[in-house]
């Protein structure tokens, strides 16, 4: 009985999964050679023979692809504010080195308006970071077009100033599109000859470009402060002579849309008077007048004063009352 059996002779495996190390590369690289040979054993009486078929061979194409994704998808910002930052990563997720042009565009429909790009408006994360500094550099389509490995990735920072008559709730979107100088298009389609090492180029999955967006939000958050006095005099009635007491009440208030972030209380003795210890309080709650565990202290120095550390604010924080007393000094 004759058997058959083929056997692969291909430099690479013939399982074109992808790997750990390559989670969004599209398979083999390109340029890589594919070849395979066949044999064929038989036996005619007591003599053994094999013929080997010819080589076949492939070249594998390249696939041009590309991921863009905004890593920054809500950015707060203020009514004026300038210089603000999205940061977005584009990847090469075709099978070989692709160069790649980048545009930004804040004309988009279905936002409240349309943020002002910043003068350069693109940076590159030139120290792979992945937060800007001043080291990174300014982009400049057709100059430093960011040129990536097949799986490979650049950090991209787009600036934007808002403008100043943007309002508490509005939004503003910011796009980031990434297009292969080899060339888009529907899928499928072919730039012979194009690809890595002469290679057929064929426009994958996304059509060689992809786009990413980003919104501002604005979040005008205000604070106000309300401060009222009551004076006591040692005589049971109200009149500010030296030895009465006067006891303040701030009321805070945080209204509109986002945080105030950090908020922190500090209120100076005024000149003339003493603070009286153990006064300090926020909404009803005892404060010691010490650095302590709790957010309020009295300090003496740099000068005579409370201070207590509110945190982050907002509208659904409600109302924060502090209170104190000092006296108005005798001698």
């Amino acid at each position: 009985m004759q058997s058959l059996r083929f056997t692969a002779l291909a430099a690479i495996a013939l399982t074109l999964g992808v790997s750990a190390n390559n989670a969004h590369a599209r398979g083999v690289p390109a340029g890589t050679a594919i070849n395979n040979t066949a044999t064929v054993d038989y036996t005619v009486g007591a003599v053994t023979a094999t013929v080997t078929s010819n080589q076949s061979s492939v070249v594998v194409a390249e696939i041009v692809d590309v991921d863009v994704i905004v890593q920054t998808p809500t950015v707060a910002v203020t009514p004026g504010a300038t210089q603000q930052v999205m940061r977005y990563r584009v990847t090469n997720i075709g099978n070989g080195p692709e160069t790649f042009r980048l545009v930004m565009s804040n004309a988009i429909a279905g936002d409240q308006f349309d943020p002002t790009a910043a003068s350069p408006a693109i940076y590159l994360d030139s120290d792979a970071s992945g937060t800007y500094n001043t080291g990174d550099a300014p982009y400049v389509v057709g100059t430093n077009d960011p040129v990536l490995a097949a799986d490979g990735f650049v950090t991209v920072f787009v600036f934007n100033d808002i403008p100043a008559a943007a309002v508490d709730g509005n939004t503003g979107r910011s796009n980031l599109t990434a297009d292969a100088r080899t060339g888009t298009g529907a899928p499928g389609t072919v730039f012979a000859g194009a690809g890595a090492s002469g290679t057929d180029a064929v426009v994958g999955s996304t059509g060689g470009d992809g786009v990413a967006q980003g919104e501002y939000v604005v979040e005008g958050v205000a604070i106000t402060a309300i401060k009222s006095q009551t004076v006591v005099d040692q005589f049971g009635g109200a009149r500010p002579v030296p030895g009465a007491r006067i006891d303040y009440s701030i009321v805070v208030n945080a209204t509109g849309t986002g945080i105030a972030a950090a908020a922190a209380f500090t209120d100076n003795i005024p000149t003339g008077t003493t603070y009286v210890p153990g006064t300090l309080r926020l909404n009803t709650t005892a404060l010691s007048d010490n650095a302590d565990a709790d957010v309020g202290a009295f300090e003496s120095s740099p000068q005579p004063r409370v201070r207590v550390q509110l945190g982050n604010l907002t509208a659904a924080s409600g109302t924060q009352t502090i209170t104190f007393a000092v006296t108005i000094n005798s001698l």
